[in-house]
């Protein structure tokens, strides 16, 4: 994750980062008013937007989609669960870029290959399911919504966008940003590569984090596992206690996996 700090001193990178915070919170916006569940989340479509921008930006995107969340949300109303919205659409811009410069670095995001479709879709699954765990974990924690309601939303919301509309904006954009030499690996060509098998590693403990936590703050707050070696006052509903005990060291896992990539 050297690249989120580094690119601070890229002057190209910066702006490229205020593009895409300004372009997810102008379409997150207007769609405030358009409820998939009263008081819990909205129709966005603007979910598109980090995607096409990891592609494109990369660390850029994904501050930009964290400062770009941050600035919906004072429209929509602050509380401290938007902390861990910050955080977990942070992983939302980053982790698309990230794996595929991994998994399918001879490939291209807009090639219809089955390999290259496959590697996108894994890519942006991962990013979902991360971001959905960060925000139900903060949001249970704080005991403002159960973990599965609305984790399980933003994974929807985020895909539907992901598979839906960011394919179509990456064929009409990405073919001119990389004839301008504007893709993040031209702009910041300064960008490190880590030793591949800490790449594996790294990516091997982030799926494991990722979907564990995933799996276990589901499994508890729907009633279906309550661990039996927690103390009774923690093994009640709503469970907030026990899925932060539980999937906390999950989310620390898939974190130390991002910190390798």
């Amino acid at each position: 994750m050297h690249e989120l700090r580094a690119m601070w001193r890229n002057t190209r990178m910066i702006v490229l980062c205020a593009i895409s915070a300004a372009l997810y919170a102008a379409v997150l916006v207007p769609f405030k008013v358009v409820p998939l569940i009263p008081g819990v989340t909205e129709l966005r479509p603007a979910n598109a937007i980090p995607v096409v921008c990891s592609f494109l930006f990369g660390p850029a995107a994904a501050w930009g989609s964290a400062i770009g969340n941050m600035i919906g949300d004072f429209f929509g109303g602050v509380s401290p669960g938007d902390s861990f919205g910050f955080i977990g659409n942070l992983a939302y811009g980053y982790i698309p870029y990230k794996v595929w410069s991994l998994i399918a670095a001879r490939h291209s995001p807009i090639e219809r290959s089955w390999y290259a479709v496959g590697a996108y879709i894994s890519s942006c699954l991962l990013a979902s399911v991360l971001c959905a765990d960060f925000i139900g974990f903060g949001d249970n924690v704080l005991a403002i919504r159960l973990f599965y309601l609305l984790g399980n939303v933003v994974i929807l919301n985020n895909m539907i966008s992901a598979l839906v509309l960011s394919p179509f904006i990456l064929r009409a954009v990405y073919p001119r940003v990389e004839r301008g030499r504007m893709l993040y690996k031209d702009v910041m060509p300064e960008l490190k590569t880590v030793p591949r098998s800490r790449s594996l590693a790294g990516l091997a403990m982030l799926i494991l984090g990722t979907f564990g936590a995933w799996a276990s703050g589901n499994a508890i707050s729907l009633g279906y596992w309550v661990p039996r070696f927690l103390p009774a006052w923690m093994a009640v509903t709503p469970y907030d206690k026990a899925i932060g005990l539980i999937t906390g060291p999950f989310l620390l896992l898939a974190i130390t996996g991002l910190v390798l990539l």
